[in-house]
């Protein structure tokens, strides 16, 4: 019998393969060539945008300009915040704004903020030091300095950091398109906004990675143009990038927020695999590995409800809808240590503790106890002041749990503590091939399975 290996946490463990296994390489890049130089490739995105005139010429001496940026979450390993701000920034020079009159923002939105030291390890100490006093994260609790731009047709309300609303220019730097997820009008909407704002988009059913008819987006485009409405078109110049792989980019555009988004759309059309044409048919078991890694533990460590909900079952579990039958075994194999980062995430172990164990029904979760999260003193305070995530995002954490709704039964293998499995109705086992053997025992002895090969990945540190 042929043997793989599967992602475990931060080593690789051996899975049995059979006549009934499907094996999925799902990569986490696009099938392109990575551009040979990226300053040229950001310099040329900029002096011929597609559909603005070129970034020097919107500005003139004393031009009051904000930049903001995708924070240190997204999986971006390529130098993109270091060469693009600082094309952007010699662009502005060359039409007349002086340093003194740019603001850098990092686009945060209810993920914590970030130290001057972690800032400098993502865009630069230069660039730290150079902007001191005019470099800072966005604050969604800092209501003072938040302004209320509309509603949306269907009645979704749109605010938006003063920083960005003030300012003759407001730029967007966008370093990774993850799928349909991430940039588009997310970038300004999402990361420079309130949970007030957020709350219409951020949904169970709503958040989607999907390339079309994506109900994210959707809200995200009608709020995108009231913001046009109010502040007009050419306030926002946005450049937006797609990674071959996590450590090289495939392309940049610049110019209006649709225009960008439309070109990365078409791309992502063009190039992406659709996880349910990943094999010819469904299958009765899901198998695959979870890296120790997440967007919101960057700089940061995990916890079991990140490991086994968020990452686990979320950013790597659309697997389960696209390969696997309605009622298909799941199988993850990670270790999941008992270990919380109570600084960082300071809601976490609150969500896991005591409500996990009344429901894991995330629409009863949302329902019953987003708002009283949402305005928990204790824990805005951390988001403000102590490098915390913003205490609703320990719930939007748990949205993921939806796909139980398609499986059936969740193994997980190599489990450290078996409690932490147990505690969200999984059930723990020691190696991947026993996972599969007690998953036949619910499908039949001639269950045809599907093993998804994911990368090993690791958190900005």
């Amino acid at each position: 019998m042929a043997q793989a290996e599967l992602v475990c946490g931060r080593r690789m463990v051996p899975v049995s393969l059979d006549d009934d296994t499907w094996v999925v390489e799902q990569g986490v890049g696009l099938p392109m060539e990575p551009v040979a130089d990226l300053r040229a490739t950001v310099r040329e995105a900029l002096e011929q945008p597609l559909d603005r005139p070129p970034l020097a010429e919107m500005v003139r001496p004393g031009s009051k300009v904000t930049i903001a940026f995708d924070d240190p979450t997204v999986p971006c390993y390529a130098p993109v915040w270091e060469v693009g701000l600082g094309e952007i920034i010699a662009q502005l020079a060359a039409g007349g704004v002086a340093d003194k009159d740019i603001t850098l923002v990092a686009a945060n939105a209810l993920h914590r903020q970030f130290t001057a030291d972690e800032l400098a390890k993502t865009i630069g100490r230069p660039l730290v030091e150079r902007f001191a006093g005019r470099l800072c994260c966005h604050d969604a609790e800092d209501l003072a300095n938040m302004i209320f731009l509309g509603q949306t047709p269907r009645g979704h309300g749109v605010d938006l950091n003063r920083r960005a609303v003030e300012t003759d220019l407001c730029i967007y730097l966008n370093t990774v398109c993850w799928r349909a997820f991430n940039g588009g009008w997310k970038s300004i909407c999402v990361g420079l906004s309130t949970y007030s704002s957020i709350r219409h988009h951020h949904t169970p059913d709503a958040m989607s990675m999907s390339v079309e008819k994506n109900a994210m987006h959707e809200i995200l485009d009608e709020m995108g143009a009231v913001c046009e409405e109010r502040l007009g078109a050419d306030h926002f110049f946005k450049v937006e990038t797609v990674l071959a792989n996590p450590l090289e980019v495939g392309g940049m555009w610049a110019g209006s927020v649709g225009a960008t988004r439309a070109e990365v759309l078409s791309l992502m059309k063009e190039k992406s695999t659709s996880r349910r044409a990943l094999m010819a048919e469904k299958v009765d078991i899901v198998c695959y590995g979870v890296p120790e890694w997440s967007p919101y533990a960057a700089f940061a460590e995990m916890n079991p409800l990140l490991t086994l909900v968020s990452t686990g079952l979320g950013y790597l579990g659309g697997v389960i809808e696209g390969l696997g039958k309605p009622g298909c075994s799941v199988v993850l194999a990670s270790p999941c240590p008992d270990r919380w980062d109570e600084v960082h995430h300071p809601s976490y172990r609150e969500v896991w503790e005591r409500i996990l164990p009344r429901t894991r029904d995330p629409y009863e979760i949302r329902d019953r106890y987003q708002e009283e999260f949402a305005h928990r003193s204790e824990y805005i305070d951390a988001y403000r002041h102590r490098f915390g995530f913003h205490p609703v995002h320990g719930i939007m954490a748990t949205y993921p749990l939806k796909r139980l709704r398609h499986a059936g039964q969740v193994f997980v293998a190599h489990g450290e503590a078996p409690e932490l499995v147990e505690h969200l109705g999984f059930v723990p086992t020691g190696t991947v091939d026993e996972a599969i053997e007690r998953a036949r025992a619910i499908h039949g002895p001639h269950a045809t399975v599907g093993i998804v090969q994911y990368p090993m990945a690791v958190n900005r540190q």
